[in-house]
């Protein structure tokens, strides 16, 4: 598959009474945009506001976060499965507005009040130590905010929210049809490939719920569930064929803005032919509750990657907990059929000396770090608060203690900051050595 990706940057975002875009300089009717999402009487309210870095506002009750985009020549339509048919993507030509993003924010309380399944949003400082932790602080964001209808269950609660956020973000992108881009034109194409280099394989690792409303992860909108591994064509991530549940908002998850910027898919693509030949990617459901589960996975992933005549593979993972244990497997059954692996994901310690991982190999002799998820943070006062709560509950779980949303915030972890974990290395980092 060959897909163009036109980009058209945004350095401002003005509401107003029509779409346009001239110049970096995105123009919105506002009212338009409304009236659209709310055309589900699930929704009750909604507002848009934008915010820009250095402004020191807070974003509360982020549930996801978006890039606009549409397709203009091609098969199929962005976010397939969700605002249109299931039809192949990944191929044609496709516009991004890129430099900003649709902030999805929306005023719901779940049914599930307890567990790993319970319902979870985030915030987002535009300003301060916060917006240093985010990806997200240094975009133009457009902030969509929902109040839902009471009494929605988590599953329907997601496909409300996420409709929203994908009709807006088409919306803008189509202010963009019949314009050149004003940035050259990115090609993403695999079939071109050099007979010497080695085949490397991208396994990303997604932790999965078999017994939540939502798995966590879909693929062209169907939950990923009890799933044996998956080829997909990179491309298909691009025209966001893979998304997300956007009812927990909990940090070291992707965005669907992650998934259509996936920085070791970018990574891979700008090496194709040149250092590497890019063979695909695997989509790999992890957390399977028994060990004969996690075995079977990890051996069937490996297989998928023999088949693809991969010599390398670069595993990544989201999530914690025991789906550790699964990548770990997949890394050791890859490298005993001959495939060499790094592993690139973040850590659990604090200070540095706390055990950074909580399964290991010995196989897993290459591993390329993003950053601990478990770095406390202090966040100032805001000026102005916007998004879905003036109040904040800090640590999820019944009776958890709750602040006003504009004062300062202890955060023991980054996981309540939205972008605060840097999931795919796609921030900068550096190190020193003790």
């Amino acid at each position: 598959m060959r897909l163009e990706m036109a980009e058209f940057p945004v350095t401002d975002i003005r509401l107003g009474t029509r779409f346009r875009y001239d110049s970096g300089i995105l123009e919105v009717d506002g009212e338009e945009l409304k009236e659209s999402v709310l055309q589900d009487k699930r929704i009750e309210e909604a507002r848009l506001e934008v915010v820009v870095p250095g402004e020191k506002v807070r974003v509360t009750g982020i549930r996801d976060v978006v890039e606009p985009r549409v397709k203009v020549e091609g098969k199929g339509q962005v976010f397939p499965g969700i605002l249109g048919p299931v039809a192949l993507v990944g191929e044609g030509r496709t516009h991004r507005l890129s430099g900003m993003a649709v902030l999805a924010a929306a005023k719901y309380e779940g049914i599930i009040r307890s567990g790993t399944d319970m319902e979870r949003s985030a915030i987002l400082d535009m300003w301060g130590p916060g917006a240093a932790a985010s990806r997200f602080s240094a975009l133009v964001n457009l902030a969509l905010t929902l109040r839902l209808t009471e009494g929605l269950a988590e599953l329907e609660a997601h496909t409300v929210i996420q409709r929203a956020e994908l009709v807006v973000a088409k919306r803008l992108a189509e202010a963009t049809l019949g314009l050149k881009p004003e940035k050259n034109v990115e090609v993403y194409d695999l079939s071109n490939e050099e007979r010497d280099l080695p085949r490397v394989v991208l396994i990303q690792g997604c932790m999965t719920e078999s017994d939540s409303p939502h798995s966590g992860v879909s693929y062209y909108g169907l939950p990923v569930r009890e799933s044996l591994a998956t080829l997909v064509h990179p491309n298909e991530l691009l025209d966001g064929a893979v998304g997300v549940n956007c009812t927990r908002g909990v940090c070291h998850h992707p965005t669907t803005w992650d998934w259509q910027n996936h920085p070791l898919v970018l990574g891979l693509y700008r090496e194709h032919g040149r250092r590497l030949n890019f063979a695909g990617m695997i989509l790999e459901r992890i957390r399977f509750v028994t060990h004969h589960g996690k075995e079977v996975i990890a051996l069937n992933t490996a297989n998928l990657g023999a088949t693809l005549r991969a010599d390398g593979a670069l595993v990544t993972w989201l999530g914690g907990g025991n789906a550790f244990v699964d990548v770990m497997l997949t890394m050791q059954a890859c490298e005993q059929r001959g495939i060499k692996t790094v592993l690139v994901g973040y850590e659990s310690g604090v200070k540095g000396g706390d055990a950074p991982l909580l399964y290991y190999v010995p196989e897993a002799n290459a591993v390329v770090s993003t950053g601990s998820r478990n770095s406390p943070i202090e966040l100032p006062a805001a000026n102005r608060v916007i998004g879905a709560y003036e109040n904040i509950q800090i640590l999820n779980y019944p009776g958890a203690p709750v602040v006003p949303a504009q004062g300062a915030v202890t955060l023991d972890a980054r996981d309540m900051i939205i972008g605060g974990v840097d999931i795919w290395g796609m921030q900068s980092w550096s190190c020193k050595a003790y």
